[in-house]
């Protein structure tokens, strides 16, 4: 039995939630976000609240029930309030500067590297050393960051790279003398 699905989705003012035969739509002042809903899942608004119920009993069902339960929830959210993720730039000479619709990244190599920002993402720098990626689809938030990421991931020696603002390098020791 699932323990998310089982509580419907809250519905804020200000988004509109539409059941279109499997196609779940929200509406809000973020931006419209879509989701084909399962053949497994029945999925129901009434109450100013979206409940997803099982159509039946079995493990591929009750498995897509708290999914399908968290991706509306994720939906409801992003195109009301929107996600957002901080990454954190280390190292001597390492910064970031947003031009234009391009992110250029500055981060030890021979080149600058430039990352195009895609339409449905925000990206802003309030420091060379800070990046903030918003947007309303929280998928896409965490991709295009993991994508920024992965052009320098934090190495263990002196920490140097892009890191998330939450995250912990561990470190290690070095060589000895």
């Amino acid at each position: 039995m699932s323990r998310i699905g089982k509580h419907p989705v809250r519905i804020p003012s200000g988004v509109e939630v539409l059941l279109s035969g499997q196609t779940l739509t929200a509406k809000g002042r973020l931006g419209t976000l879509n989701l084909v809903v399962s053949n497994e899942i029945d999925a129901s608004i009434a109450d100013g609240a979206v409940t997803i119920v099982p159509k039946s009993d079995t493990k591929q069902s009750r498995a897509m029930w708290g999914t399908t339960r968290a991706l509306v929830d994720n939906m409801v959210t992003g195109v009301s309030t929107g996600f957002s993720v901080n990454l954190e730039i280390t190292g001597v000479g390492y910064r970031a500067q947003v031009q234009g619709d391009t992110l250029n990244l500055q981060l030890g190599y021979s080149h600058d590297i430039p990352f195009a920002i895609p339409d449905d993402v925000r990206i802003t720098c309030e420091r060379p050393t800070v990046i903030n990626v918003t947007g309303a689809d929280r998928q896409r938030v965490g991709q295009i960051a993991a994508d920024i990421r992965a052009y320098r991931p934090p190495e263990p020696y002196k920490g140097k790279g892009i890191r998330y603002a939450t995250e912990t390098v561990r470190r290690k020791e070095g060589k000895k003398k």
